[in-house]
């Protein structure tokens, strides 16, 4: 049986910004679509970062300081939270979704140890995994199509509503539909058990990785290894200068 008629559960954050050493988390989703795709159950965080909400940030998905402030829980109690449901999660063998895994864990990750909260990869004692990631899988299997590869984009690709964009709930839902939709469209993907579908995007972000670097002519070796790294940059790379969202 393949994945793609399995249960999964999706993860999205809301950010500050797209920095991953200095941005933080404004809203945290996990949501669980049954094998139909249908929503099961859903976890919602909003968060008072702490700093500022850049008025860039704020125009994407609408939370603002105010609000964050007066609603939101403290970041510690809410990292905590969320690290450990992911955990649960990989420890049962369920496939995690998260669209541009990279960036949603590296941050992730980054707020747990501002935080002296005890990152995924250490609750794991390994790289987190099964982790599906829909805009690795999409470059892979289709690597010369032009165009953006945003969330919005490939929902319209692949035919997934997506109503309510840069809702991490909503955006989360989206993102496993999307999977799922990839891995039925094509079967050397949608065939592959759970571990092999991991193991194919770890060489596969590597590879899109090293075509970025032809293609920007970049030469660092240090660079190459954490742009190369998935689904969670490595800790911790300052020298490197910032790591940003793509």
């Amino acid at each position: 049986m393949s994945w793609t008629s399995d249960s999964m559960v999706a993860f999205d954050l809301e950010t500050t910004g797209t920095d991953i050493e200095t941005d933080r988390i404004v809203t945290g989703a996990l949501v669980r679509l049954d094998p139909d795709g249908n929503p099961a159950e859903e976890r919602t965080w909003l968060v008072d970062p702490g700093i500022l909400i850049p008025a860039q940030a704020i125009a994407i998905h609408g939370i603002t300081t105010e609000h964050a402030r007066r609603h939101g829980a403290p970041t510690a109690s809410v990292i905590t939270e969320i690290t450990q449901a992911i955990t649960e999660v990989l420890r049962s063998g369920t496939a995690l979704v998260v669209m541009n895994a990279r960036y949603d864990l590296s941050l992730l990750d980054r707020e747990c140890r501002r935080h002296n909260v005890t990152p995924l990869t250490e609750r794991l004692e390994a790289t987190p995994s099964p982790v599906i990631d829909p805009l690795v899988l999409d470059k892979h299997a289709d690597q010369y199509r032009k165009g953006r590869r945003n969330l919005q984009a490939l929902c319209a690709h692949y035919g997934v509503p997506l109503d309510d964009a840069h809702n991490a709930a909503a955006d989360a839902a989206a993102a496993a539909r999307t999977a799922r939709r990839l891995g039925e469209k094509y079967s050397s993907i949608g065939s592959l058990p759970l571990a092999d579908l991991h193991d194919l995007q770890v060489r596969a972000a590597a590879e899109q990785a090293a075509s970025l670097q032809r293609y920007l002519r970049r030469t660092s070796d240090a660079t190459a290894y954490v742009e190369s790294a998935w689904p969670v940059i490595p800790f911790s790379r300052e020298e490197l200068g910032p790591l940003t969202r793509g």
